[in-house]
């Protein structure tokens, strides 16, 4: 339960960036319970502390996942029907195989800094991109970190095969980032927060390539079973996402309570990844048909499966 102090939502905020989602529609035989993935309590946290389930005519069941390939899978195998995810591991699934659908979309408000980057020690002699040839760098495979990477290789002209990279989950990557067993990590808030508060510095930063948005992504196979619950739950989301933004030091507190996280790393978790919805257009569809290339020129995927066909704009309408 939440306490007294935490603000309700204010009806000011309940419209988003020009975004109207499709009113909800239940029917008799609509299932009862939504399955949330939540990836480092970030959205179930924003859905406590702004108050946006009450009333919910629905259950939600979460489950949580430290990074987004684990979220992906459980979505794309059907032990959930919903999960919010950056871009790049979303393209990364969807090319793959994966059952999924990208439903609605949160683009960031800023390009703070250090939201994602790729740090090294600050004694490192690493500077650039330049820098990282034949040095190890650990990332997530298909993660935002990875296509960070491949951005800053494509731009410094550096074939993706003169850097030693290691695939590793987040924890795992930091125990090795900590012991000095990696060069450098490519990551994102708040594993961001922690290193540059222990000293780690950035030497690439997403805001200077343009930082990742966020998608719903659906199961495909929910879709229509839930329809209706997969609508409610994303204006719901939408007042939630536009609550923490008049309201962050509230939602850092509860972003704290529900991650363990410090309260100042739990606030600067909010601060560089601060985000507004954003409607389902080509110009969404044209940056992740980016990711795909740099998926594809990197060996990763085929990048058969059309992009647009990803996405699936029905649960939203422009205003």
């Amino acid at each position: 339960m939440l306490k007294k102090n935490v603000a309700i939502l204010s009806a000011s905020l309940v419209a988003v960036a020009g975004l109207g989602l499709a009113a909800a529609t239940f029917k008799r035989d609509d299932d009862k319970i939504l399955r949330v993935a939540n990836q480092k309590g970030q959205v179930r946290a924003m859905m406590i502390a702004s108050g946006a389930l009450k009333g919910a005519p629905y259950s939600v069941e979460w489950s949580e996942f430290p990074a987004a390939q684990p979220l992906l899978e459980a979505v794309g195998g059907g032990a959930a029907d919903l999960g919010l995810a950056a871009d790049a591991p979303f393209i990364f699934a969807y090319q793959s195989g994966s059952p999924v659908k990208a439903i609605a979309v949160q683009a960031p408000v800023n390009q703070a800094p250090e939201a994602l980057a790729v740090l090294v020690k600050n004694g490192s002699p690493v500077k650039g991109a330049q820098d990282l040839i034949g040095r190890s760098v650990a990332t997530t495979r298909g993660s935002i970190g990875h296509h960070l990477l491949l951005q800053a290789l494509e731009r410094a002209n550096i074939p993706i095969e003169k850097v030693r990279v290691t695939f590793l989950p987040p924890g795992d990557a930091k125990a090795a980032f900590d012991s000095g067993a990696i060069d450098a990590w490519a990551t994102w808030t708040p594993y961001t927060n922690v290193a540059v508060k222990e000293g780690a510095r950035a030497v690439i930063d997403a805001k200077d390539y343009g930082l990742p948005n966020y998608i719903d992504i659906a199961n495909a196979d929910s879709i229509e079973p839930k329809r209706a619950l997969l609508a409610d739950f994303l204006q719901r989301e939408a007042k939630a996402v536009a609550w923490a933004r008049a309201h962050p030091d509230a939602f850092a507190q509860v972003l704290s309570k529900e991650t363990g996280l410090p309260l100042d790393i739990a606030r600067a978790s909010f601060d560089r990844n601060n985000r507004v919805s954003q409607p389902i257009d080509d110009k969404i569809i044209a940056l992740e048909q980016g990711i795909t290339a740099r998926f594809q020129k990197a060996g990763l995927t085929d990048g058969k499966r059309p992009v647009a066909e990803a996405f699936d704009a029905s649960f939203a309408k422009i205003n």
